[in-house]
């Protein structure tokens, strides 16, 4: 046998193992790629939810989860909006001034806290202890409610109240106003929740 048969078969080997090698490479780093992409619960948890309020009413409320968190939506009536007005000196930050990246986008940061004036859409957790308040919707005096109560909702974990607009009432428990989630509309009755323009 000559040394350039040698050579040649020595070669031969060579590529042949290098190509076994490479693709056996590659068929470990698929599935460890693919193991650390975020599963599909975990992506249907960040995801945005596309709600239609074409069927809400003024006065109701429905509410959706996004990222596990209940989001309210509600359609306010001209009587409720008017009330927003009225309680501004009773509320601990009227303007959503205290972290405003935080608990509401600048699209939100106005007496109504809301892109459509007649339409709320807030994270429906107290940001005292992390609660859900309950709907305390009908003004006047009610158990644990002032006699003058302009309507709103009520924390029943440690008594903070917040108006319509989720603005939290002066020497309550809750530091801030309810959190606004990112959110804008794909038309006139259909929202998208975890999005906004700038998203």
């Amino acid at each position: 046998m000559s040394d350039n048969t040698i050579d040649s078969s020595k070669r031969t080997w060579l590529i042949a193992t290098s190509c076994v090698g490479a693709a056996g490479t590659a068929a470990l780093a698929v599935p460890f790629a693919s193991s650390i992409q975020p599963s599909e619960r975990a992506k249907a948890a960040g995801a945005s939810v596309e709600v239609d309020i074409s069927a809400v009413k003024p006065g109701e409320k429905i509410t959706v989860e996004w990222r596990g968190k209940p989001v309210w939506i509600i359609r306010r009536t001209p009587e409720q909006l008017a009330a927003l007005s009225s309680v501004e000196a009773e509320l601990a930050d009227p303007k959503s001034e205290r972290k405003p990246s935080e608990l509401t986008p600048e699209y939100a940061r106005n007496q109504a806290r809301s892109i459509k004036p007649e339409v709320f859409v807030a994270v429906g957790i107290c940001t005292h202890l992390g609660c859900s308040p309950s709907d305390k919707f009908a003004p006047g005096a009610q158990p644990s409610l002032p006699s003058d109560w302009p309507g709103g909702f009520l924390c029943p974990c440690h008594g903070s109240t917040f108006d319509l607009a989720g603005r939290v009432f002066k020497n309550k428990p809750a530091p801030d106003n309810l959190e606004i989630p990112p959110h804008m509309y794909l038309s006139d009755n259909k929202l998208i929740i975890g999005e906004d323009k700038k998203a």
